[in-house]
């Protein structure tokens, strides 16, 4: 027993010894990151509250109301000319904009995040960055429809990105910084510091590394803090008393609501698709600049608010009253479908923001048409229809983002009902399941896809990409390089890979053609330049070095 004892003893001793020598090392060195956080997560909820200040404040001059979280009820007073003309004034501004700041027009947002986490270090684009939240701003300012979680993000991660510059941050630095900041944007914006916090891991980074998560959650209770200084502990959303679940007997409702949310999301996301497709096809054949783009949309935002004044802005309004039962059947319906079509002509006109908030409406709009006819065809075995409407905002919210656990739980944060918690789960749970099948798992990823940056199907696709040729070949004159002349052979035969070719082009040629090696070449004139050679070799063990990096990464 002794002997025992001792034993632990000495282990105890030896952890003692071990962990004050950890907090020599790397104590300070922590202490400094987590003090980096903490700042950035200041710096990026204050641009999230002056973004979203800025937005009301447009409404307020370009609208003339007093109240903008009403905006679209102060809009049915105004002449209808003026409902037609503020879009199109702001899609006109929108576009110059982004004709000066970005080289292609088009608004940066949650995708590009997504894409600088995994492939540039943590980083986006600065300039490109402060234009598209420019831009965005006006766009919610003067009537788009979309939301201010898309732009605010970006600019959050643009606050990081010059940070990362600053100090010189290596990949995990930046990617980790990147989180900070997102996660310190969503609590400020939506008042939701455990759903921000989860986002910047689930959506963002897309693990749940330990090493993220403290400075993570510094910086979204940071933006949190931020958030109620200004708006107090209040959420965005009012919820009536009586959204009760009658439990067992109704979950089967809510699992088929699941799955109509699903298709639903998936909807939404094919109109914003198809209608970009539409948009490029249309401007390309008629040579339309890319700066009358945005206004075009505005145009046809604006001749839709005329008569349904509720697709203007953000749609708090509209959702609220989802959430609370003041709307008919058909009412819902119809916003439901009119909001689908609205936040498509926004986002493929190129006139900036992001999807969250129009998925809440909509979901909210479709859990109450759906929970209308449940409630009435078994009124006994029913709880409030306005429960459905809350299931149903979080079921299309969390298939457009391709993240159940933040949505479910910032559903949660912005309306303050805890209890309903099962009733959500169920839905949420089954439209993800079914979305994530129809899509490339978030609209995000699918954004990224169309754009031939395949990330939805993990580091073994996407890491590929990250390397080129012309970093990897030996040259002629190096250790172990190819015979000239076999490469010169071989590139007459069709064989061989352009200097900025990268091994997600190599890959699949080493394969076909099963050789050892790819002559890497460069065009001069009319005939190609032999550089070097790229071995097999050397490329798998770059890729097999990349994953092992990724997956120490995501587990450390």
């Amino acid at each position: 027993m002794r002997q025992i004892l001792s034993e632990q003893w000495i282990g105890l001793l030896q952890s003692l010894k071990n962990g004050w020598r950890l907090l020599r090392v790397q104590g300070p060195s922590k202490f400094q990151f987590w003090l980096i956080a903490l700042l950035i997560g200041v710096g990026a909820g204050f641009a999230a509250l002056f973004f979203r200040k800025g937005i009301e404040a447009l409404q307020i001059a370009l609208y003339g109301t007093d109240d903008p979280t009403h905006l679209h009820s102060f809009a049915e007073t105004l002449p209808w000319y003026w409902i037609l003309l503020i879009p199109v004034a702001g899609g006109l501004v929108v576009g110059l904009i982004l004709n000066y700041f970005t080289p292609d027009g088009r608004v940066r947002s949650v995708a590009d995040v997504i894409e600088g986490a995994a492939m540039q270090n943590g980083r986006v684009e600065i300039k490109a960055g402060i234009g598209s939240a420019l831009a965005s701003m006006i766009t919610l300012g003067s009537g788009g429809s979309s939301g201010r979680e898309g732009p605010v993000v970006h600019m959050a991660g643009v606050i990081s990105s010059w940070v990362s510059e600053r100090i010189h941050a290596d990949g995990i630095t930046g990617r980790d910084l990147l989180g900070c900041a997102v996660a310190a944007a969503v609590s400020a914006s939506f008042n939701a510091p455990i759903a921000g916090a989860l986002f910047a891991l689930e959506v963002v980074l897309r693990h749940f590394a330990v090493h993220a998560f403290a400075p993570i959650v510094i910086a979204s209770v940071a933006g949190t803090v931020i958030n109620r200084l200004e708006f107090g502990g209040v959420t965005e959303f009012s919820l009536p008393d009586s959204s009760t679940l009658q439990f067992y007997q109704e979950l089967p409702a809510f699992l088929l609501l699941g799955l109509v949310c699903g298709v639903v999301a998936v909807m939404l996301m094919r109109a914003i698709f198809v209608a970009e497709d539409i948009g490029n096809s249309l401007q390309e054949r008629s040579g339309l600049p890319r700066w009358l783009r945005p206004g075009i949309a505005g145009l046809m935002l604006g001749a839709i608010a005329i008569a349904f004044p509720h697709i203007i802005g953000v749609g708090y309004e509209t959702t609220s009253a989802a959430l609370t039962g003041q709307l008919l059947w058909h009412e819902a319906v119809v916003f439901a479908v009119l909001k689908c079509v609205a936040v498509a002509i926004t986002i493929a006109g190129r006139m900036g923001g992001g999807v969250f908030s129009p998925s809440l409406m909509v979901g909210a709009l479709t859990g109450l048409a759906f929970g209308l006819i449940a409630t009435g065809i078994f009124p006994d075995v029913s709880g409030s229809h306005t429960l459905y409407a809350l299931a149903g905002m979080g079921a299309v919210a969390a298939a457009v983002l391709g993240a159940p656990i933040s949505t479910t739980l910032i559903v949660f944060e912005l309306t303050g009902d805890w209890q309903t918690g099962l009733a959500v789960m169920v839905s949420v749970s089954i439209s993800t399941a079914i979305s994530s099948r129809l899509v490339d798992r978030s609209f995000f990823l699918t954004q990224l896809e169309r754009r031939d940056v395949h990330l939805a199907a993990g580091p073994q696709a996407y890491l590929l990409a990250m390397f080129r040729a012309g970093t990897l070949m030996r040259k002629p004159e190096d250790p172990g390089a190819a015979s000239e002349e076999t490469c010169l052979e071989m590139i007459e035969d069709g064989i061989s890979v352009d200097y900025n070719a990268t091994l997600e082009d190599a890959m699949p040629l080493f394969e076909r053609a099963g050789v050892p090696f790819l002559p890497v070449t460069t065009m001069e004139g009319d005939a190609p330049q032999l550089l070097g050679a790229l071995f097999h070799v050397d490329a798998l063990k770059t890729f097999n070095k990349a994953l092992a990096a990724t997956a120490a990464e995501e587990h450390s």
